[in-house]
């Protein structure tokens, strides 16, 4: 884990400053993300502590009954996945130009992924359901 990561959207209108995030970066395949971005989402565990600036351009809604998408309104760069439960941020790793480390070590919805890519990387890799059972 790092420690005091920032990072901003592709405008720069909003900034984010997070206090924890893991080094394992995720790839999910489901079918929302892949709509969301036109791909698999990569991203980082942000955990709960995090603070946006230019707060007046983070907009988001619903996609879920667990979670909500967030991204900035002036550029639309996705600024993260947040579990309503537990406040939980999962960010895109590419918001962050200085996190050290990174090991990309797991996917998730491995089931819903389409046949056109592949990753080379040897992973964990979880379907949707054995995905629900671990955090249900």
């Amino acid at each position: 884990m790092t420690q005091s990561i920032k990072g901003h959207c592709l405008c720069g209108a909003v900034t984010v400053s997070v206090q924890q995030v893991d080094t394992k970066v995720g790839a999910c395949h489901c079918s929302m993300c892949r709509r969301w971005g036109g791909g698999p989402l990569l991203a980082v565990d942000c955990h709960t502590e995090v603070e946006f600036s230019g707060e007046q351009h983070v907009k988001s809604f619903a996609s879920s009954e667990w979670a909500e998408r967030g991204f900035c309104g002036q550029c639309g760069t996705h600024l993260f996945y947040k579990l309503l439960q537990t406040g939980q941020f999962i960010m895109p790793v590419g918001l962050f130009n200085n996190i050290a480390n990174l090991e990309f070590d797991h996917q998730i919805f491995i089931d819903e992924k389409p046949t056109y890519y592949e990753f080379a990387n040897q992973t964990k890799n979880m379907t949707g359901e054995e995905v629900f059972a671990q955090y249900s």
